[in-house]
């Protein structure tokens, strides 16, 4: 009789908890999934050694009579950059070599440059635009004398990396020398050049 009467007064205790239906249980709030970053590709490296070859097209003017002439040339050059994010500098040692006729007298002629200039230029995507200013020294015969100055070099470029290694672009170069090799003749010397390179 107690176990019944027990149970009576358990089952009235609970049936207020029933009453309103099936008890809910509150939902976890949700989490959200991270996000992850979007991929950013590094950029470009200029830093590091490289060096290249050029063709161009020179045009030599003169204070001297008849002392002017243009045509091709070829060469080789090698260098050094150095990046800081979007500027980059570096230093250059080309060698050019020539046959510039300088006049109507057979031998009068401009047969190579070896110029060395310091860079500054600015990344521009996959491009680099940049500055030069150096030095030059000049063979030239004149006159069946062979001589040789040394004069200032200043000009624009570009290039363009073909991926991490190889790069193609163009340079438009001036050079004066004045009283070349101590005579009186300044001769003046604009270059246009296509370039081909390998950076390491």
């Amino acid at each position: 009789m107690k176990t019944i009467a027990a149970l009576i007064a358990t089952a009235a205790l609970a049936a207020p908890a029933f009453a309103g239906g099936p008890v809910k249980v509150a939902d976890e709030p949700a989490v959200a999934a991270p996000v992850a970053a979007p991929y950013v590709a590094p950029g470009l490296d200029w830093s590091g050694p490289y060096v290249g070859a050029q063709i161009g097209y020179g045009n030599v003017d003169s204070n001297g009579a008849g002392l002017n002439g243009n045509d091709w040339f070829g060469g080789v050059n090698a260098g050094y950059r150095w990046d800081f994010g979007n500027w980059v500098a570096g230093t250059e040692l080309s060698y050019d070599a020539t046959n510039i006729a300088l006049g109507p007298v057979a031998g009068d002629e401009l047969s190579n440059v070896l110029a060395l200039k310091l860079q500054a230029g600015r990344e521009i995507g996959n491009s680099l635009v940049y500055g030069s200013l150096g030095a030059a020294q000049a063979n030239a015969t004149v006159g069946g004398v062979d001589l040789r100055d040394t004069g200032f070099i200043y000009g624009v470029g570009f290039d363009y990396a073909l991926g991490n290694r190889w790069t193609v672009g163009g340079e438009v170069v001036q050079h004066n020398f004045n009283s070349f090799d101590g005579t009186p003749t300044d001769f003046d010397a604009t270059t246009i050049k296509a370039k081909v390179g390998l950076r390491f």
